[in-house]
């Protein structure tokens, strides 16, 4: 897939519905607004809450905005009810697909292998395929896809619905592939944390290969 060349897309009425809700609940979050419209709002308050803050701060307001999304009380009776079972794994997968193309591109349900309590490695179809991440495309920054989408993702599923989740975010492509039943690694065992920035995408990329700095901003 040829990365640059600039994908267009359409957005639905349900698409710009969701795009207008995550808006809304980030300005509120960060007490602040834009003045773009539609997908590239959303990608400008993104860029307004790296500005100024570290990795952790960054996390800690999109998990904000995803826990604003959902009564905490709701969380709680999923966490109680739905352990993460082969097939509530793979309902989330297919949920994935058919909620969040809007934020992600296009997306197909893959086989996964996960590994379960028992130590054993078990196939189910609870993965998702993202062809050409939209976010990522639009931002062209490591950082972000790290502590704005990868992370606190990754960290809401696992924690707050306790259905573990690990995301595999390809730079090279801008694909990325999910994992629903997978406990994500701790970040400096992957490569992405040692992941240059992308000097055709990123305006303040170093010449130098060395890691995105905004990936290991924790101070």
């Amino acid at each position: 897939m040829n990365i640059t060349e600039k994908t267009i897309y359409q957005d639905n009425c349900f698409a710009r519905l969701f795009i207008l809700l995550f808006t809304s609940k980030m300005s509120k979050v960060l007490g602040e607004k834009t003045k773009a419209k539609g997908y590239d709002g959303f990608v400008d308050l993104s860029t307004k809450i790296m500005r100024g803050r570290n990795a952790i701060q960054q996390q800690e307001i999109v998990a904000k905005v995803l826990k604003s999304l959902i009564p905490a009380f709701v969380l709680k009776i999923i966490r109680s009810i739905f352990g993460p079972t082969q097939l509530v794994c793979e309902l989330n997968a297919w949920f994935t697909t058919l909620l969040f193309e809007w934020l992600v591109g296009s997306c197909e349900v893959i086989e996964a292998k996960v590994s379960i309590e028992n130590g054993e490695i078990r196939t189910q179809k609870s993965g998702v395929k993202i062809k050409k991440c939209r976010y990522l495309e639009s931002s062209g920054c490591v950082g972000m896809c790290v502590n704005m989408c990868k992370l606190p993702t990754q960290n809401f599923f696992t924690k707050d619905f306790g259905i573990p989740l690990t995301m595999n975010p390809n730079f090279e492509d801008f694909s990325c592939e999910m994992f629903f039943g997978q406990i994500p690694p701790p970040l400096e065992e992957e490569e992405i944390y040692h992941q240059p920035c992308l000097p055709n995408h990123c305006t303040v990329a170093k010449t130098e290969l060395i890691p995105c700095p905004k990936v290991r901003d924790f101070l």
